[in-house]
């Protein structure tokens, strides 16, 4: 078998748990297999076939108890076997944009792309009434553009859009803005008497990017 991480798996199950790590973090063998219907031994093989491939690695689980549970996380090589689209020519360009047509040119470009995604959510959102329609509806937009996206409502009644994946992360590294700009898009989408804080920034060293949506004034 060949030891190329960039080598796509032939096993479904592989994939799956893949898919798994990525958008639930780091779990047990046992809870994986769980989450797959089938058990914590099957799973715990599986893994052990990615971790050979450099995809995956164990950990001893935080806070744990007696004897450290194990858990399974991602690898660099795992993470990188989702797409970050055409990684290395946009961040090749924005460089390019930067150095030949200067900073203002580049802070154009990133205010055209911002301007043409915010019509589009907000074409998208239309006929979204409640503010948890409206980040529902985002959400399922975000996670077609690649961003693995979902939302769920927290205790306190605030609601959490969470992006496990971010498919421009190479050019938002070269490129901050475009994070600022995509938080400007959410603020000006889904209203005005909405506050939306990154509470979560994959650039900043987290697992996922996440987003905390309050609606002023009550719910």
């Amino acid at each position: 078998m060949s030891s190329n991480p960039n080598e796509k798996p032939a096993d479904t199950a592989a994939e799956r748990l893949l898919h798994l790590l990525k958008s639930r973090g780091p779990h047990s063998a046992a809870e994986l297999g769980d989450m797959l219907g089938t058990t914590g031994e099957n799973a715990r093989q599986q893994l052990s076939k990615l971790a050979r491939r450099g995809l995956v690695a164990q950990r001893s689980r935080p806070g744990g108890v007696g004897r450290p549970a194990v858990e399974w996380r991602l690898t660099e090589a795992g993470h990188g076997r989702f797409p970050d689209t055409h990684a290395e020519l946009a961040s090749r360009l924005i460089i390019s944009v930067r150095d030949t047509l200067g900073e203002a040119a580049l802070d154009r470009l990133v205010e055209a792309r911002g301007a043409e995604t915010l019509a589009h959510y907000r074409r998208e959102l239309a006929d979204a009434g409640t503010l948890a329609a409206r980040v529902a509806r985002l959400a399922e937009i975000r996670s077609r553009e690649g961003y693995m996206a979902k939302w769920q409502e927290e205790a306190d009644g605030s609601l959490l859009l969470i992006e496990n994946h971010c498919p421009i992360c190479s050019a938002a590294r070269t490129c901050p803005a475009f994070c600022h700009s995509e938080l400007q898009v959410f603020h000006a989408v889904l209203g005005p008497d909405v506050s939306v804080e990154r509470v979560e920034h994959i650039l900043e060293g987290a697992r996922r990017c996440a987003y905390r949506i309050i609606k002023q004034g009550g719910s």
